[in-house]
């Protein structure tokens, strides 16, 4: 499997935990790392356990056969893995299933059938069942994303072309990544812009075309003391102020519903029936545009302007992804 640095944590997390007993360091080399021998195997190996382990993934060591002792393998444990019982009311139960139909990874979804394609045709007994507790649930529309979120992880710089806010021409820019946060309801990159020799932070949906990761691996150190949060909150542009009305319909939108300042029930919705509410907010949610997604067809914006446009836009940028990603 030749694969980046993202897709080979995946495939290693997914070979360990769908395996019924421990496998062998050799096997792993031979189905995730075919073309890495020797120390730089295990190099690689030992880096990539770490950072699963970092990540809160319990990777266990155990003997492969109780008669020969010698032999070490690896496995992770779904029971040990999954996250305890978590009990939610209503309202919230409702707002992570309807988060968790937007928000779907496609392309991490593809990914990981691949890797299980791969992992049965070198005829390795899985079960597939152990995958639900690992199922990605976020998403971003940006295509630029992933490309971002790797570069970080591998310390590769990042070119791409960038419109600003007040730029009439794109310009070219080379950046080395420190961090993707969401701030405000949408996605940046925190980093050191190399030709301008100073932190910058880029707003990913204002990335023109495809970003690449170009040169080595580890060309550059994050300094220990950076916050890409507070950075992202010194930079970038301020949450939204000022008024939103929303049209939720009757029995949905309750995280909507807490952060108003009143509320008019029996209001004829976008559909022509009279089962919604009307509610506005003076404290506007930093990602309200988010939250009004999360809400699917049970939210409507009917003002501001500049809110509804976004909301629509957004749409249309996951529609258009996820019909990318259907092809």
């Amino acid at each position: 499997m030749a694969a980046g640095k993202t897709e080979r944590l995946m495939n290693l997390l997914i070979m360990l935990l769908v395996q019924r007993d421990n496998v062998s360091k050799e096997r792993i080399r031979e189905v995730l790392y075919p073309s890495s021998h020797g120390e730089a195997f295990e190099k690689m190996f030992e880096r990539d356990k770490e950072e699963l382990r970092s990540l809160g993934v319990p990777i266990e060591t155990g003997v492969i056969d109780s008669f020969f002792e010698d032999e070490i393998g690896y496995r992770v444990s779904p029971e040990q893995f999954a996250l305890p019982p978590i009990t939610l009311e209503a309202d919230e139960l409702a707002v992570v299933a309807l988060a968790t139909k937007v928000w779907e990874n496609a392309s991490m979804a593809e990914a990981t059938t691949e890797a299980v394609r791969k992992l049965n045709a070198a005829g390795l007994e899985t079960d597939v069942s152990a995958l639900e507790i690992v199922q990605p649930r976020l998403a971003a529309e940006e295509g630029s994303f992933d490309v971002f979120v790797a570069a970080t992880q591998d310390r590769q710089i990042v070119e791409f072309d960038y419109r600003g806010s007040r730029a009439a021409e794109p310009s070219h820019r080379r950046l080395q990544p420190w961090g993707v946060v969401r701030y405000s309801g949408r996605w940046y990159a925190v980093g050191h812009d190399v030709d301008r020799d100073d932190t910058r932070i880029f707003r990913l949906s204002r990335v023109l075309g495809e970003a690449r990761a170009v040169g080595e691996f580890d060309a550059f150190e994050v300094p220990a003391e950076v916050d890409v949060r507070d950075i992202a909150r010194t930079l970038a542009p301020a949450p939204p102020a000022g008024k939103a009305v929303l049209l939720l319909r009757q029995g949905s939108g309750y995280t909507l519903r807490r952060a108003a300042d009143s509320t008019e029930s029996g209001v004829t919705g976008p559909d022509g029936r009279d089962d919604w509410d009307r509610v506005v907010l003076t404290r506007v949610p930093a990602d309200l545009v988010g939250a009004v997604l999360g809400h699917g067809a049970d939210a409507y914006v009917e003002e501001p302007e500049d809110l509804r446009r976004e909301v629509a836009t957004r749409l249309e940028q996951l529609v258009a992804r996820l019909d990318g990603a259907a092809r």
